[in-house]
């Protein structure tokens, strides 16, 4: 009996984007289509300038998209509302270069406000929940510091729970390990590898990174605003 491929978690199809307005317009990605599946740890890279982020925040219905198609989930997200782009927003994680932790709020706290958008989860099950993640970063023992007593792994590791807690379908990382040096950095990659098996997680993620590209299924080249694949041996 042949296994059956499952559906795509997101497609795109002949997608084009522009940036600015007038004569300061200038296109920036050109016919894209990609396919990714659940499950997959997908890298892109490329040089800066190269469209990636611009192409990760649009998969994030973090723009709005101009031409084309992108569906995720089997949903189209080229003409969606603002209202229907928060709804593909509560079931994609996010992980960025700055870990963008509030300083003003304890590891824990900076964990359980990826369920705000969660409305149906009481609070008392959330607490639980990003406490419990804290423990798989191992930071178990770090739920009540803030941000500013926290080493930069360590602020990525809570980046990484809160991107998680919520054990979304698709997490989109760009550039995770760039303010990190090589050990910590492959530390934290290795985590996101460890805990997006462990959750059933599919994560996009754009590196300048080379020595993390073995975590990948499948490897990306974007250049000049268009893609090349490459498939892992």
């Amino acid at each position: 009996m042949i296994a059956t491929r499952p559906d795509p978690l997101l497609t795109v199809r002949s997608l084009d984007h522009a940036l600015g307005q007038g004569a300061l317009r200038k296109q920036v990605l050109f016919d894209i289509s990609l396919a990714i599946y659940p499950g997959e740890i997908v890298i892109m890279t490329g040089p800066s300038g190269s469209g990636k982020t611009t192409l990760l925040t649009l998969m994030g219905g973090l723009r709005t998209v101009q031409s084309g198609s992108l569906q995720f989930l089997g949903q189209e997200m080229s003409g969606a509302s603002q209202r229907q782009l928060v709804k593909f927003r509560r079931q994609i994680g996010y992980i960025f270069q700055a870990h963008n932790l509030l300083p003003f709020l304890t590891a824990r706290q900076n964990v359980q406000l990826s369920f705000e958008l969660h409305r149906r989860i009481p609070d008392r099950l959330a607490r639980a929940r990003a406490e419990a993640m804290l423990q798989q970063v191992k930071l178990g023992d770090r739920i009540n510091y803030y941000p500013n007593q926290l080493s930069g792994g360590q602020k990525q590791r809570v980046a990484i729970a809160r991107a998680l807690a919520t054990e979304p379908p698709l997490v989109l990382a760009d550039e995770p390990t760039a303010a990190l040096d090589g050990k910590t950095g492959r530390e934290v990659v290795d985590l996101m590898q460890r805990l997006a098996r462990d959750h059933q997680t599919t994560i996009l993620l754009v590196t300048h990174d080379s020595r993390i590209l073995d975590i990948a299924d499948r490897i990306i080249h974007m250049e000049d605003g268009r893609l090349r694949a490459k498939v892992l041996s």
